[in-house]
């Protein structure tokens, strides 16, 4: 009865208002999803996505059903040997982002080019689409 009486997270949790951990207390999925720029033009749809550290390799973009899914995976690691000091770090992390696209988008011919760490996806619309300014009343 307690339980239904406070609903689901009513009390934050409890944080120090200066993190020791600094970033590493994030998530490592949420630091790993890419950050996505959607800029919509009046013959195209430019999609751009800061990918860093992923090597073009290691990187899957696809269309189906009017989505992008952007798939990557970044592996690291590092050794360090001097006399009796030994250190070995690892780190390995995965992400997946889908965005939605309109419909009026001609998915069979998207263009793509990744640089610096840059996925840029340009789709072109079939059928132009013109802004017109809409009137907002009192």
């Amino acid at each position: 009865m307690v339980e239904s009486f406070f609903s689901r997270g009513w009390m934050p949790p409890l944080r120090w208002p200066h993190s020791l951990l600094g970033d590493w207390e994030a998530p490592l999925e949420r630091k790993l999803l890419p950050r996505v720029d959607v800029i919509n033009r009046d013959h195209e749809l430019v999609l751009r996505a800061q990918i860093p550290g992923v090597k073009k390799d290691d990187l899957d973009a696809s269309v189906a059903d009017n989505t992008v899914t952007i798939k990557g995976s970044t592996s690291h690691e590092e050794k360090e040997e001097k006399g009796d000091y030994y250190r070995r770090e690892c780190s390995h992390g995965s992400f997946s982002r889908t965005i939605a696209l309109p419909d009026n988008v001609d998915t069979d011919n998207v263009k793509a080019s990744f640089n610096n760490g840059m996925l840029e996806l340009t789709i072109p619309k079939t059928e132009k689409t013109e802004r017109r300014k809409i009137t907002i009343d009192k």
